[in-house]
């Protein structure tokens, strides 16, 4: 399970080095390849291949023509692409998604479960300013026993 966060930096060439605390994992319990995308183009969205087949599988089971798979598949696929942990632990961030995301420079990556999730560090700041955490989240994890 990725937890917590740690900074990193987008090079010049649009790779993101995944740091230490991420890397082992990554590579010892899901291997080196990467399905690369985002649902928005507001971040970067690392899914281990195996967590991105899992998703694939559960979408087959959906009608073909089920507006919210197309929307999403839509959207993964724009801003998507197949990418691999070089030897270097770097992963190369599409231009589109680079260009969309603001990935340039100090960005925050964070552990979501079973991907990581890529934001411009002042973006982020921003989206946890614009999105705060409320009582109604506090009472829907609650319901979980969160």
């Amino acid at each position: 399970m990725f937890r917590g966060n740690a900074p990193a930096r987008i090079d010049d060439k649009g790779r993101l080095k995944i740091p230490n605390a991420f890397r082992s994992l990554m590579e010892g319990k899901y291997g080196r390849e990467l399905f690369v995308t985002s649902t928005s183009g507001e971040f970067v969205r690392l899914y281990p291949m195996p967590v991105w087949l899992d998703i694939e599988q559960k979408l087959g089971a959906m009608p073909s023509t089920h507006p919210a798979k197309l929307r999403f598949l839509d959207r993964v696929n724009y801003f998507g692409q197949a990418g691999e942990l070089d030897i270097q632990g770097r992963v190369l961030i599409p231009v589109r998604l680079r260009e969309s995301a603001t990935m340039a420079g100090d960005v925050d990556v964070l552990g979501q479960y079973n991907w990581l999730d890529v934001w411009n560090h002042e973006r982020f700041l921003t989206k946890l300013q614009r999105e705060p955490y409320s009582d109604e989240d506090a009472r829907a994890l609650s319901e979980y026993g969160i």
